[in-house]
């Protein structure tokens, strides 16, 4: 199984334990290491650099951050992205998350700074990990737009929209919240596994109520998968493994 999707750095002074105990039962985690209030870049890199090669990280600008319109602090993270641009799979998470913003002027500052590393990432020519909360349509058009392939993680829209989604070649993330939103199991449902990966959004998403969540949960996203698609659930963890690995240009076994 592949998590496509974790943030390990959160875990903190746990994050070996916990990053050890899923190597048993993991092929690989994607972390998207984000800017994202302290959780600067950089500490998470150095925390998590000993362990790549089974994680494969990502690099990215919070859009709950970006909407504080700190151009210093993306100067920072763009320098860092560039320095680090051979080791990464893709640019993210980044995005648009208009639940959190509480005006226009910040929802202004998440499009800015989310157009940015857009741009960044077709320079670079690396794909996207998309966040989209209450934004998923803005946030598609501006990718269309820009000309980059996207991995829309954690994805709750509509069923209309993420068929639009995939027939312009880019993935669709199923998390392990698929237990409790009834948005993502519709979705689940009505997408081709061609088109989706499986993720947990670790520490967030638990499927078990009152526990935090870790990357090994990921069998959940695939099991529910399975069930709603009425596929074996050896299938449905080779499938998203396949698309994992060609999305973000893994070197891992299938």
């Amino acid at each position: 199984m592949i998590d496509a999707h974790a943030h390990f750095e959160f875990y903190k002074k746990e994050a070996p334990r916990v990053i050890e105990e899923c190597q048993r039962e993991l092929k690989a985690v994607v972390d998207s290491i984000t800017e994202y209030r302290k959780a600067h870049v950089w500490k998470s890199w150095e925390l998590l650099r000993p362990y790549f090669g089974f994680i494969f990280p990502t690099l990215g600008y919070h859009p709950n951050e970006a909407r504080r319109g700190n151009w210093e602090k993306v100067k920072k993270v763009e320098e860092f992205i560039l320095g680090h641009k051979d080791e990464i799979v893709a640019i993210g998470e980044i995005g648009l998350d208009y639940h959190y913003a509480e005006n226009e002027k910040q929802r202004e500052n998440q499009r800015e700074i989310f157009r940015h590393f857009l741009g960044l990432a077709l320079e670079l020519n690396l794909p996207v990990v998309i966040h989209a909360r209450d934004a998923e349509k803005e946030a598609y058009e501006l990718v269309q737009r820009v000309g980059v392939r996207a991995y829309f993680h954690s994805y709750a829209g509509s069923v209309e929209l993420a068929k639009e989604i995939v027939e312009n070649g880019h993935l669709i993330g199923i998390n392990t919240g698929i237990v409790f939103i009834p948005e993502v199991k519709e979705v689940a449902e009505a997408i081709d596994l061609d088109y989706l990966l499986t993720e947990t959004d670790s520490p967030y998403m638990s499927p078990f109520k009152g526990q935090r969540n870790v990357p090994c949960n990921v069998r959940v996203a695939i099991e529910w998968i399975a069930k709603l698609q009425g596929l074996e659930f050896e299938e449905v963890e080779r499938e998203t493994e396949k698309n994992a690995v060609e999305f973000f240009k893994m070197e891992v076994e299938l």
